[in-house]
């Protein structure tokens, strides 16, 4: 796979040079780890079992190139594997939309299935779908679709790529996809409600495969630590870091992952300050962040805060999540230093943003919910399997850096002292 990834760029500026299909597999805006490896790992397949031998297959991170500093999970595994930033392509730095007026553009979109609608236009150049998200609309019979309920987009692609050719498995991309199943699907913990039977023999299986792997407990400890670093991050780029946007026809609303417990980041300096130059920088009338944070048994707690200056609009979004049955989130109020940011700690610890994110929806459309569309943005994940949907916090996390769980691993394997901080 490294040498792939390595002549994308080539490989993609030839091909608009030579006029040649150019075959894009492209993740969702959230742009998180199990985003980008799915599109990292199938466009390797696919640029090894393709009968179009004439089309360059090229993973696409969904997000500008400057962003990419934010998904910090990703941009250490990435490192630590020995791919560089500079070998990727970014949203920003290949035109879907003119290649796909010129005809040469065909789509698979992995960890999603619906575009959002700023790119409605390159819906007729998709091809193929891999989602683990239910389907809210149908494909043509022109469109193989494979979705279902798994923990982890990167267990659908290593199905896909273990029914391939044998042989096609390198080390490189089963670590890829065995790093971001493990961070998706919680170390495999059946607690926090994420992991299927899937995704454990997927697992299982890249394993078996290689048995050199890193303990499941080691690179799940590295990833989350990476992923929760959020150490020199402003408040506006933790904001950014993860998040959703939902629309109606008379305002738009921001849905958060925060990396850090509700309470330390209330207390960040100027928090308030930034919390409205953020919404309205972005024209959001109001932000909801979620967090959530692990015990050592990896058992989870929620929390929840509506912020909002338009006192009626914060109070129709809190009764909506307060009163909510299907799920119920059983919020019990928390102390917030503000009147315009409501607290809550959320009982219902399964209830992810996935289940939170219909309720907002139902409160933005009125009488029956009929609420506008869901886009991720990524200035939207990571989601989606993010932080909101089953990832563990960072004071949840052992106060050691990623490269030093990872170094220590590698000492005990030579034999060597492990050199463990007293």
């Amino acid at each position: 796979m490294e040498r792939f990834v390595q002549g994308n760029r080539a490989a993609l500026q030839e091909h608009v040079r030579q006029h040649q299909e150019i075959h894009v597999v492209m993740g969702n805006e959230a742009c998180d780890l199990d985003s980008t490896v799915s599109a990292l790992a199938l466009a390797y397949f696919l640029a090894q079992t393709s009968p179009s031998p004439k089309a360059a297959f090229i993973p696409v991170l969904n997000i500008p190139r400057a962003d990419f500093a934010l998904r910090t999970e990703t941009t250490f595994l990435l490192r630590e594997q020995g791919i560089p930033a500079a070998s990727l392509i970014f949203r920003d730095e290949i035109d879907l939309g003119g290649l796909h007026r010129a005809g040469l553009l065909s789509l698979t979109l992995v960890d999603h299935h619906i575009l959002p609608s700023a790119d409605a236009a390159l819906e007729e150049a998709v091809v193929e779908v891999l989602d683990h998200r239910p389907l809210e609309r149908d494909r043509g019979p022109g469109c193989p679709v494979t979705a279902a309920p798994v923990g982890s987009c990167a267990t659908l692609v290593t199905e896909r790529i273990a029914q391939g050719p044998p042989g096609l498995l390198d080390r490189l991309t089963a670590t890829l996809l065995h790093g971001t199943i493990l961070l998706d699907c919680v170390n495999l913990s059946p607690a926090a409600g994420k992991v299927t039977p899937r995704d454990v023999a997927c697992v299982s299986l890249l394993e078996a495969r290689f048995p050199e792997l890193p303990p499941r407990d080691t690179i799940f400890a590295a990833l989350q630590a990476a992923k929760f670093d959020v150490s020199g991050l402003t408040t506006e780029q933790m904001l950014r870091k993860d998040l959703k946007v939902l629309s109606s026809d008379e305002l738009v609303l921001g849905i958060s992952g925060i990396y850090v417990d509700l309470e330390t980041f209330l207390r960040r300096p100027g928090v308030l300050q930034d919390l409205d130059a953020f919404c309205q920088a972005q024209g959001y009338a109001a932000l909801v962040a979620m967090t959530i944070s692990y015990n050592e048994r990896h058992e989870p707690s929620r929390q929840l805060a509506v912020y909002s200056r338009r006192e009626t609009l914060r109070g129709t979004l809190c009764r909506a999540l307060e009163e909510a049955t299907t799920p119920p989130l059983h919020l019990q109020p928390l102390p917030s230093p503000w009147s315009c940011v409501s607290a809550y700690t959320q009982g219902n610890t399964l209830a992810s943003r996935k289940k939170v994110l219909p309720l907002v929806r139902a409160a933005l459309g009125g009488p029956g919910g009929a609420g506008g569309p869901e886009e991720e943005v990524v200035p939207p994940p990571t989601p989606m399997n993010s932080l909101v949907e089953e990832c563990p916090l960072a004071q949840a996390v052992p106060p050691l850096c990623p490269q030093e769980v990872l170094e220590r691993v590698s000492r005990i394997a030579a034999g060597e002292q492990p050199d463990f901080p007293k």
